[in-house]
């Protein structure tokens, strides 16, 4: 099945699309990967959609990845006597350690954590935003606050915290016992780390995948940013999560942190993925609005990996139709005359390794020569993140003749993947390539390809020559 786009499109399963013929239909309309979310899926649940994402892929011949995105640590304020209270901008508010119902003047907070974290001046965000306090004072069991804005709150609603360092990793009980049913699965790709505040939250999850799934870590929490380029060389992966991110930190500063990320992750050579409500509206209605056409558009233009579908595809009307529409904003991006300069534009120097030097080597080659493709043999993935990076406009195949390397490499902007075994010596190198490029439908016969592989075969990390070669009248090597 041959995409006529670049990026990715990472589209979440739920009640709307958890049977296999629903799955194969997304995949078939542009899904290239599945995410099942663990905040809302039990172990039987996530154990069923990944035997039907593996029988799609099975039937279609292409290898899909699968991530798994753990809920994290929920911060929620307890109950209410009435349910819910109504409050006065200017009074006083506490939240402590009262395991009692809450009225207007107090309520129970289960989380010693943020009653020790908090200090005066910091604020505090209840249910997505909609209630505004600032703690005025804080002795480690209670954090009276001023209401800034917003007059409602209710029961069990969510604290965000966007001045507070928490002394508390990203792993919750449930995280844990969610990763350990993930990992013992052996088919995910991918695990997703929510609320990452530092690069030390990634060790536990590090140590206990002992490098079984790539790790992308979810910024949604305003302290990652601080840390963000130590983050990211720790991380397998990002995904700029917008939605909390956006509660946490002004709306305005979101598209511009989310340019920064998308560059920051192509400068290291990382997978970035564009998150929450891409195609919002899609959940209920066939067609998007213009301004979510032009806010997918902008993560295409600015050469994210991948754009991802939450609710729209999880439990939206249309999710077909949403998985559909986003794969046509992506193809119609990438074929806009601006596309190339501005791809071109962001694009930073390859660091000093036979790798990346081998990659530009095959960039440039490729583009003045008018190749027909780049084929990259990888065994680890690692060549084919750096032939990404480079972000050439002709197509890249991705050979490997590990599948979890083809499944997890499904997220990497421009790559092709393709199982097939280790050659055997350089003519069937440059043979299967030829054969592969001609049969996927990337060149025809007479046309060239440019090959990257290592010597010795078979070496992971050895990238080490170029070969161009003809594709000859029967898909081999015309040379």
């Amino acid at each position: 099945m041959k995409r006529n786009r670049k990026v990715k499109i990472l589209a979440t399963l739920g009640p709307a699309s958890s049977d296999e013929q629903m799955i194969q239909k997304l995949h078939e309309a542009g899904a290239d990967l599945f995410r099942i979310n663990m905040s809302h899926a039990s172990h039987d649940v996530m154990r069923t959609l990944v035997q039907r994402i593996r029988a799609v892929e099975a039937r279609c011949g292409r290898p899909i990845g699968i991530l798994g995105d753990l809920q994290g640590p929920k911060l929620r304020v307890g109950k209410f006597a009435e349910g819910k209270v109504d409050l006065k901008v200017g009074q006083t508010f506490t939240l402590d350690n009262n395991d009692v119902p809450g009225d207007n003047t107090r309520v129970y907070l289960p989380h010693p954590e943020i009653l020790e974290a908090v200090k005066p001046g910091h604020r505090l965000l209840i249910d997505d935003g909609k209630l505004h306090l600032k703690a005025e004072k804080t002795d480690g069991k209670s954090i009276v606050t001023t209401v800034v804005a917003g007059t409602k709150i209710s029961d069990r609603k969510g604290v965000s915290l966007p001045d507070t360092l928490l002394a508390v990793g990203v792993l919750t009980d449930k995280d844990r016992a969610d990763l350990d049913a993930v990992l013992a699965t052996g088919e995910f790709d991918w695990v997703a780390l929510s609320f990452v505040q530092r690069p030390e939250d990634l060790a536990e999850v590090r140590k206990i995948a002992r490098g079984r799934v790539g790790l992308m870590s979810k910024i949604e929490k305003p302290q990652a940013l601080d840390r963000i380029d130590e983050i990211i060389e720790l991380s397998d992966a990002l995904m700029v999560a917008r939605g909390d991110l956006g509660v946490e930190m002004p709306l305005e500063s979101v598209p511009g942190l989310q340019k920064q990320l998308t560059r920051a992750c192509r400068r290291a050579g990382k997978p970035v993925v564009v998150a929450t409500q891409m195609l919002e509206s899609m959940i209920s209605a066939p067609v998007p609005t213009r301004a979510e056409v032009s806010d997918v558009a902008t993560a295409v233009f600015e050469g994210a990996d991948a754009v991802m579908l939450s609710a729209e595809s999880a439990s939206g009307e249309y999710p077909v139709e949403a998985v559909s529409t986003m794969a046509s904003i992506a193809s119609n991006v990438e074929r806009d005359p601006h596309y190339s300069s501005i791809i071109y534009a962001q694009r930073t120097p390859p660091e000093a390794t036979g790798a990346d030097a081998i990659s530009l080597a095959a960039h440039q080659i490729a583009e003045t020569l008018r190749l027909s493709a780049i084929v990259c043999y990888t065994s680890s993935g690692t060549t084919g993140l750096r032939a990404a990076r480079e972000r050439p406009q002709v197509p890249i195949i991705a050979l490997s003749p590990i599948v979890q390397t083809a499944r997890r490499l499904s997220v990497v902007w421009g790559l092709h993947c393709v199982v097939t075994e280790d050659a055997t010596d350089l003519d069937d190198m440059v043979n299967r390539a030829c054969r592969i490029v001609a049969s996927e439908g990337f060149g025809k016969p007479g046309e060239r390809i440019i090959i990257s592989a290592g010597v010795p075969l078979g070496t992971p990390g050895a990238t080490n020559m170029l070969r161009i070669a003809y594709i000859g009248s029967d898909g081999m090597s015309g040379v």
